[in-house]
């Protein structure tokens, strides 16, 4: 039994526990983490997605073993126990190969799932929910279900044939939020259904039973919608009255708890109740990188304040150049006129902008901000007034006023809701 399903089955026999899944590339927020889970002592679980990395190197240009060896020099750089650490991957299938035909998006989905698990990922989602290029719009659940057992058996017979047997923990699910935040204005949101959930989980295990793998019991989460989701100026917030039923199916599944997705900028109170309701892996990511932009732009503005013009990182305008010279992370989502536009490109709940950071040209102009603020030491006084939280955190000595040290704080004020609902003992 690995760590994921020794959390899973002291949440079913009655803690309140869980865990959240940072899924981020950006240094920040993995050093970020990594300092969350050592003062909590806890276990850590980084999930890659298939548009960050796969056997190409998806957006982020790493391949998993890149992904996997990027992380482990972090966790060792703040040792970090490396048992304590967990590697998964996010939304695995065809998702990336959608405009092929079937079988030509599976066979390189086949050989993304042996690239995870040879790489030592052993939290795998397998998300077949897609329609690839002739498929019917949208999947029946038994196809999806048999394309996801197949993609298991792939990641069975990689694990075996890699490191001699399989411990690789499983999720399921094909009602998934729009990855990074819904595109349009959002109201409200349908809860997935007791009978949908059922039927999914029903199929997966049919399919999984039709290929003869004998790893149904490592399966233990299920992806569902329980009514949270983000667009770029709103959220909607949970409402467990609406999740009651759906929250009792996994009572019925000894192994399995649900998977919530798009989770970011939830209420601490949502988080908890969210764990109380047998959501237990919460995914975070674009509200980790929205923080660390915030500390960012605060830090610009405070550099507005010390240095002259003639010196400055301009850090936001380089941002603002980047994205209007490369749009193709954010045309087809921020919709408007350019004032609407610029807006959605700095502030958006979706963090388009999270897609340029690794620009070297954003790099470079970083890396100048946060010289010229070392230079110049931040005064206290403005510290206070752009970054109150951590202005409070530097006068109790538990961070320093450096720039890497004030960011990295700045998304650890996300990452502790997380931990408070999932560690209430902590």
């Amino acid at each position: 039994m690995n760590t994921l399903q020794e959390i899973v089955q002291s949440h079913k026999a009655g803690a309140k526990n869980g865990i959240y899944s940072v899924c981020s590339a950006h240094p920040l927020v993995i050093e970020a983490s990594l300092l969350q889970a050592l003062d909590d002592n806890s276990a850590l679980l980084i999930e890659a997605t298939s548009n960050q990395v796969d056997q190409f190197g998806g957006y982020t240009g790493m391949t998993p073993s890149d992904f996997r060896d990027f992380v482990l020099d972090k966790a060792e750089q703040y040792q970090f126990p490396t048992e304590k650490l967990i590697l998964g991957g996010d939304h695995l299938g065809p998702n990336r190969w959608q405009d092929l035909p079937a079988s030509e998006a599976m066979s390189k989905a086949d050989d993304l799932i042996a690239a995870y698990v040879a790489a030592g990922f052993k939290k795998i989602h397998l998300d077949c929910s897609m329609s690839c290029a002739g498929d019917p719009v949208p999947l029946s659940d038994e196809i999806v279900a048999e394309r996801a057992a197949r993609l298991a058996r792939i990641a069975e017979q990689t694990a075996v044939a890699t490191f001699g047997s399989s411990d690789v923990v499983y999720v399921i699910g094909t009602e998934v939020p729009v990855p990074g935040g819904a595109a349009e204005e959002l109201d409200e949101l349908e809860v997935t259904s007791a009978q949908a959930a059922t039927k999914t989980i029903e199929c997966h295990r049919s399919a999984f039973a039709a290929l003869g793998l004998n790893c149904w019991e490592r399966v233990i989460g299920l992806v569902v919608q329980p009514g949270v989701e983000f667009d770029h100026t709103g959220v909607i917030d949970y409402q467990p009255e609406k999740a009651i039923g759906l929250s009792q199916v996994v009572d019925q599944y000894p192994q399995m708890v649900f998977e919530a997705h798009s989770t970011d900028y939830q209420t601490d109170k949502a988080y908890c109740q969210l764990v109380a309701d047998h959501f237990a892996i919460l995914k975070v990511g674009p509200a980790l990188t929205f923080a660390m932009r915030e500390a960012l732009f605060n830090l610009a503005a405070i550099e507005d304040e010390l240095v002259a013009s003639a010196h400055s990182s301009h850090f936001k305008q380089c941002i603002e150049n980047q994205m209007r010279e490369h749009p193709q992370y954010w045309q087809k989502y921020y919709h408007g006129n350019e004032s609407q536009q610029r807006f959605s490109r700095c502030y958006s709940f979706s963090d388009r902008i999270r897609y340029y950071w690794p620009d070297e040209t954003i790099l470079q102009a970083q890396a100048t901000l946060f010289s010229n603020l070392s230079r110049y030491s931040i005064p206290l006084p403005l510290l206070s007034q752009y970054l109150p939280e951590q202005f409070h955190h530097v006068r109790e000595g538990l961070i320093s006023a450096e720039p890497k040290a004030l960011v990295i704080d700045k998304i650890r004020q996300v990452l502790r809701s997380y931990s408070k609902a999932c560690h209430p003992n902590i």
